[in-house]
């Protein structure tokens, strides 16, 4: 991506954005200069943190497809970043024709691609909306529009929740949602995990972010994690680091929570 070439209005290339640091770790190439250094600062502190996007991603896919199998044809997507490989409306799509997906996201870069990309396709649709104000997403025409929430569906929150620090919203913003899906909806979550929450690896990795146009940014524990799914039936192998989510090769289902790591996890609500 050029510095100043197709930047939508109110973007300032200078300025590191949390989404497309996110398309840097995956590989992709809609970035700016001041993404790439800002995420090669947190590479540098979390050596591992290219691999774990792209287990991140992975785990998105095994859990959209899963749940389509299971009979799920609607799927909210909130935060859902840059557009790549193995989009949640292609892998639904794959998995049952029909399927209807709403992609959430506040960043104008985001939006202006994803509406690019799915100029032809009216299954799936993009609207703006902020994570942290959950009833201006439930309340969208558009929203409201395209899925029916009286009927099951799958809320993401992918990789979006740990951009809230405040623990109080966080779970409130958790919660309203869950208020709103009918029995038989499921929840896909993945969160930022590290043990020693507050070391100094962790602090230089906040103040960085908080550098970024997304704010913040801040680990939970294992236990604040489990805590968003506390009431409903979590799907096995649990809440794990993603490449251990039931993975497509045995190895990979092992794991060491003395590292950062992103846990994810998928719950019902019965």
């Amino acid at each position: 991506m050029t510095e100043r070439g197709d930047v939508p209005m109110g973007v300032d290339p200078s300025v590191p954005s949390v989404a497309r640091m996110y398309d840097y770790y995956l590989g992709g190439k809609d970035n700016f200069e001041s993404d790439r250094a800002a995420a090669e600062q947190v590479i540098s502190l979390v050596p591992g943190i290219r691999e774990m996007a792209r287990a991140n991603r992975a785990f998105l896919g095994r859990a959209v497809r899963l749940l389509a199998e299971l009979g799920i044809r609607q799927f909210l997507d909130i935060g859902t970043g840059l557009p790549t490989g193995q989009n949640v409306h292609e892998v639904a799509r794959d998995a049952a024709p029909g399927s209807r997906v709403v992609y959430v996201d506040n960043d104008p870069i985001v939006l202006a691609h994803a509406r690019a990309l799915l100029a032809d396709n009216p299954d799936t649709i993009v609207v703006p909306g902020d994570l942290t104000e959950p009833e201006g997403i439930l309340g969208d025409p558009a929203v409201r529009g395209h899925l029916d929430l009286s009927r099951p569906v799958a809320v993401l929150m992918v990789s979006i929740l740990h951009f809230v620090p405040d623990d109080a919203l966080a779970g409130g913003i958790v919660a309203r949602f869950r208020a709103e899906m009918a029995p038989g909806s499921y929840l896909v979550l993945s969160h930022g995990y590290r043990r020693d929450i507050g070391d100094p690896a962790d602090r230089q990795v906040r103040a960085l972010y908080a550098r970024t146009a997304g704010g913040a940014a801040k680990p939970r524990s294992h236990a604040d994690i489990a805590a968003y799914f506390a009431g409903m039936d979590l799907l096995r192998p649990g809440l794990v680091p993603v490449a251990a989510w039931r993975p497509e090769v045995e190895w990979e289902a092992e794991y060491d929570l003395s590292k950062p790591a992103i846990l994810g996890g998928v719950a019902r609500l019965p």
